[in-house]
């Protein structure tokens, strides 16, 4: 009998033969073709996201971001003209104008200076700038730089703050970025009628500008009067104050040397008081930048922001003391034993500070310490 092979190469069977063959072989022909599209597809598709992904990440590149700046002087004052303004441009061309910071002065965007950390931390504004003693209780180790006596010139002074903070206080703004703390230059009386000693400022009413201030005020003699520096020019005005606790810096902005004729210093290198000073960005701002572009903020935070705050604010004294001098106010610099009955009598709020931060579980002498060595670390 023959085999299958031998039955199909018959004649009636050859054609057959082929169409078989062909119908078997085209699954496997499909089959081939199929993959082959599909390979085709899948490094397009893949292409397609590879160039989506580069378009993606080059307009990330390109992107430009708007930042809020809100603080609460008047363009023309020298911290807004001779720091901030220039920070801001610097940001600006570092980062190739794809960072644009919008200037808000003398607050108006709404609310008043002792909310502007809250702006910045709740994030109804990018940036503040702010008196960090305008919100009491909040800065329990940064307000050791306020103590009597502590420091002189901003520059090296604000050096030694902005180290401190980051050694010492950098919990207090954990709920920011912190991108410069700073101090204002030697702070003096401005009053109606002269001081020139101790015994002149007992029951007067005077600005104090903090907490801390207004306590060192009260020790001295002084019924303290505590409001933001905007609000100065309007009390002396109306006589709801006799004189203000400000730097020279502030006075031609304040309009200070028109108002009152008299101003008191101190002998030696530290003013009688010091109010610090920090601008902050908001944390989910500065989150959500492109890391190149968080580079550029932190190339401008730091140190050398803090010392160019400084500056501002040693150019700021020397013009507010020529503006004085200009309009023949009396400036009177108390000789070195009346100086030395100052300070005694202000030693006390040094000593009240350090019990009440101890309640804190604070080590306020430690803080003392640390703060006057940085101080003099930066004054060299």
């Amino acid at each position: 009998m023959p085999d299958a092979a031998h039955v199909m190469s018959w004649p009636p069977f050859r054609g057959w033969t082929a169409r078989i063959s062909f119908f078997l072989a085209f699954p496997l022909s499909l089959r081939s073709i199929s993959m082959t599209f599909l390979r085709r597809r899948n490094a397009i598709v893949a292409m397609a996201a590879l160039g989506a992904a580069t378009l993606a990440g080059s307009a990330l590149a390109q992107q430009t971001v708007t930042l809020r700046l809100h603080q609460f002087l008047p363009p023309t004052a020298p911290i807004p003209a001779l720091a901030i303004v220039p920070w801001a441009k610097k940001v600006e061309a570092e980062s190739g104008g794809r960072i644009k910071v919008q200037l808000f002065h003398s607050m108006s965007m709404g609310g008043s200076p002792p909310q502007l950390f809250d702006q910045v931390r709740d994030g109804v504004v990018d940036i503040s700038w702010t008196v960090l003693g305008y919100t009491p209780g909040r800065f329990n180790k940064a307000e050791v730089f306020e103590l009597p006596f502590m420091s002189g010139k901003a520059e090296p002074a604000s050096r030694a703050f902005h180290e401190f903070v980051e050694k010492h206080a950098a919990d207090e703004f954990k709920d920011v970025k912190l991108l410069a703390a700073h101090t204002h230059g030697p702070g003096l009386f401005h009053t109606k009628e002269p001081l020139t000693k101790l015994e002149d400022l007992k029951g007067k009413k005077v600005r104090g500008g903090s907490r801390v201030i207004s306590s060192m005020l009260l020790k001295l003699g002084a019924t303290p009067v505590g409001m933001p520096v905007p609000a100065v020019t309007e009390a002396m005005t109306k006589g709801v104050i006799q004189g203000t606790t400000i730097p020279w810096e502030v006075v031609p902005s304040l309009k200070i040397a028109e108002i009152v004729k008299n101003h008191t210093t101190f002998s030696g290198p530290q003013g009688l008081f010091t109010q610090t000073f920090a601008l902050t960005m908001n944390r989910n701002s500065y989150d959500k930048l492109p890391a190149d572009l968080k580079k550029v903020i932190d190339a401008n935070s730091g140190v050398e922001t803090a010392a160019l705050f400084g500056r501002a604010m040693d150019e700021g004294d020397r013009m507010g003391l020529a503006s004085a001098t200009k309009l023949g106010n009396k400036v009177v610099t108390l000789d070195a034993a009346e100086t030395k009955r100052w300070q005694a009598t202000a030693a006390a709020v040094e000593a009240d500070w350090v019990k009440e931060v101890q309640a804190k579980n604070i080590d306020g002498a430690k803080l003392v310490s640390e703060a006057r060595a940085l101080l003099a670390k930066h004054s060299k």
